[in-house]
């Protein structure tokens, strides 16, 4: 993510959105998306900064040059998606008809009696997740959040539903301190939520192919799922208008362990294989993308705490990202086999200085 993103100021105010969650809560998501056009139309006219990543972004997945139109199909998409939070948060999700798959997987790892990481992004609706606290109510759900990166957003959890944001493991608390809550978490056995797919400017990162250029994704989330070893599971909350949403879950790993000495080449690979899976869905909804900016554009700002470059090579910034051994990555890894620095001290002080990448930004 550049810094020019994260100057941009707020599309909307505390008022605006309390406004929003009072027409939905009290005059219906019918009424409220109605005002879903006046506010998809000052994206699309006043905002120059998400209008220009909206128009590159869509030329780029869907093969043509975009139109006027699809740039504000794309943020109407978004509004529509925000405005549901105020019933997804308020656990008011009869409403929606949402046909979930793969979602016996992560029930299969958490009757284990451990927890799980569930990494999500910026595609389509996280929220439609509160999905899964109706269907199996003794799952506790923690998601990783940076309570000071947006406290509207923040302040709207904590009004629609204060039981679900006193379970938030805030993001912005000082790395160890926050290693030690998600431990803690998984240690109860919670599934764990956090996205996965935008850095922050100074971020540990390394750049992968996605959709045929090289783009940065954090390193932070994969070194931690290292470091707890406990399962990796993949979610994807597409919106397809009206009140349809389709909830896709894929088991990733049951548990990542990469010996240090092959760290960075593991880490590239397991990105690697997590953005040909974002790509995979990014394709059947494109106008599901919420990155408002140049995602490709960032790679000249990447920093990389193993010493590679933004292909994962030292000498060919060109070049594809190395690949590990597959005894290295995935599931049912011998135990044995695995150098026993793995899950040392210094890989514990190693995720947490990179504690930035868990934010949800």
């Amino acid at each position: 993510m550049s810094n020019e993103w994260k100057q941009r100021p707020e599309g909307g105010s505390a008022l605006s959105i309390r406004m929003i969650r009072g027409i939905g809560r009290y005059g219906g998501r019918g009424l409220a998306r109605l005002f879903l056009f006046p506010i998809t139309a000052y994206f699309v006219l006043r905002r120059p900064g998400e209008r220009r990543g909206s128009r590159d972004y869509l030329t780029r997945v869907l093969g043509r040059p975009a139109s006027l139109g699809d740039v504000a199909r794309h943020i109407h998409t978004f509004a529509s998606t925000i405005l549901d939070r105020v019933f997804l948060l308020s656990e008011d999700t009869r409403r929606f008809a949402v046909d979930i798959r793969g979602v016996d997987r992560v029930h299969a790892q958490l009757d284990k009696g451990r927890g799980a990481l569930l990494f999500g992004s910026h595609l389509g609706s996280f929220e439609v997740l509160r999905v899964l606290a109706r269907r199996r109510p003794e799952y506790t759900i923690r998601v990783v959040l940076d309570k000071g990166h947006n406290p509207t957003m923040t302040q709207l959890l904590d009004a629609l539903n204060p039981q679900i944001a006193s379970t938030v493991i805030d993001a912005s608390q000082d790395g160890p301190t926050l290693m030690l809550a998600i431990k803690e978490a998984a240690d109860q056995g919670a599934l764990i939520a956090l996205l996965v797919d935008r850095t922050q400017p100074g971020d540990a990162a390394v750049a992968v192919d996605f959709f045929g250029e090289p783009a940065l994704f954090p390193t932070a989330p994969w070194l931690l799922a290292s470091v707890l070893k406990v399962p990796v599971c993949l979610a994807f909350g597409l919106y397809h208008g009206g009140n349809r949403y389709s909830l896709e879950f894929e088991e990733f790993s049951d548990g990542i362990h990469i010996p240090r000495q092959q760290r960075a080449a593991g880490i590239a690979a397991l990105i690697q294989r997590y953005a040909t899976r974002l790509e995979h869905y990014t394709r059947q909804a494109p106008y599901n993308w919420f990155n408002f900016y140049d995602f490709w554009d960032s790679h000249s700002e990447r920093i990389d705490s193993e010493g590679i470059n933004s292909a994962g090579s030292n000498d060919q910034p060109g070049a594809a990202p190395a690949t590990a051994p597959a005894a290295v990555v995935g599931s049912g890894v011998d135990e044995t086999a695995v150098d026993a620095t793995a899950g040392d001290r210094t890989d514990h002080d190693d995720a947490a200085r990179q504690q930035h990448g868990f934010r949800r930004g």
